[in-house]
């Protein structure tokens, strides 16, 4: 099979017997050439497959409006929320996001910011793969030279140059943990991300806090994955076999506890018996009566911000970096009590 040939303008000028300058005229500034003519070389353009080079008139108006957006994970439903939240406030300012999706690999996440340093984007808003303290990639450097506006979002990178947007992780946990506390649980599995992380750090932190304020018993086996779906199931499902049976589950995130949960249903275990609790709303998880207690944050307000901090570094290239922070709310629908609840 022939590979596709991109159809040009001097094809075009070619194929109806005028200049490549009349033809780029027709095609970028139709209202400076003859209806006449400017219907030839439409037609033309038509008949041979001609697209025209979007990139190209950027370059050349000079008002490139792309966002760039990198994220380490888009089948993540957290992040495809934030995402689409963070298209519809570009569109109300006429921007357009350029949408990459690393899949966690450092190797892909530099490529990204090239490739969108190459688009010459407005700004980049940005969810590294990596959030531990030892995670300093070459391409930050890179990006300091350029002076582009860049907007961390979730994980952040250990630097102080660029506005980000997080989540309150300590609160998350503790919210969690003061709920398992009053429902007088004492053995807990949390299926973590990694243990570098400053995101599992936090949300493991306040867990223990709330607990240790509690004067409660707690019994806790952590196990560090890396916020995908296939290790929580894996970890899950091999603690079971081992013939563990924790009085509840702690997910680190929705992918994390969906694997949980479905460890638990192949196991044959009710979520009465092995309760379920997790960090932000599981999708349409209402349509199968499926409810579990969590500590859910805005992502549409997450998404929002970071492009609101990015607008404005745009607009003003000497803005001072800032942080927003999103706090949790924690939803709870009746769960049965295990053991005697905790006094107070």
């Amino acid at each position: 099979m022939s590979s596709r040939r991109q159809v040009t303008i001097s094809d075009i000028a070619r194929h109806v017997g005028l200049t490549d300058m009349t033809v780029s005229r027709a095609l970028n500034k139709p209202e400076k050439v003859k209806s006449e003519t400017r219907d030839r070389i439409l037609a033309a353009a038509r008949e041979l497959g001609y697209v025209q080079n979007a990139f190209a008139s950027h370059l050349r108006s000079r008002k490139n409006r792309l966002i760039g957006v990198v994220t380490a994970s888009v089948d993540n439903p957290f992040y495809s929320e934030v995402i689409k939240a963070i298209s519809q406030a570009a569109k109300q300012y006429d921007y357009t996001i350029m949408l990459i999706d690393t899949d966690g690999s450092p190797a892909r996440e530099a490529v990204a910011i090239e490739t969108l340093l190459s688009y010459q984007v407005s700004g980049i808003i940005l969810s590294p793969s990596s959030d531990a303290d030892d995670y300093l990639p070459a391409y930050l450097e890179r990006l300091r030279a350029t002076h582009l506006p860049v907007v961390m979002l979730d994980r952040i990178l250990n630097v102080p140059d660029f506005s980000r947007v997080v989540l309150d992780n300590h609160l998350s946990g503790k919210l969690l943990g003061q709920l398992m506390v009053k429902k007088g649980i004492q053995r807990v599995l949390a299926l973590t991300g990694p243990c570098e992380s400053h995101i599992t750090e936090r949300r493991l932190a306040g867990f223990q806090q709330a607990y240790a304020e509690a004067g409660h018993d707690l019994t806790l086996v952590q196990r560090p994955g890396d916020y995908t779906l296939p290790p929580a199931y894996r970890d899950m499902a091999a603690y079971l076999r081992d013939g563990e049976r924790p009085e509840a589950v702690f997910g680190f995130n929705q992918l994390i506890t969906l694997g949980a949960m479905r460890a638990l249903h192949d196991a044959g275990i009710s979520r009465d018996d092995v309760l379920v609790f997790g960090i932000d709303r599981l999708p349409y998880a209402d349509i199968f009566d499926v409810s579990i207690p969590c500590a859910a944050h805005d992502t549409y307000q997450l998404g929002r911000d970071a492009f609101t901090l990015l607008f404005e570094a745009i607009n003003d290239p000497g803005v001072a970096s800032r942080e927003i922070v999103i706090s949790p709310e924690l939803f709870v629908d009746p769960l049965p009590s295990h053991g005697a609840p905790f006094p107070g």
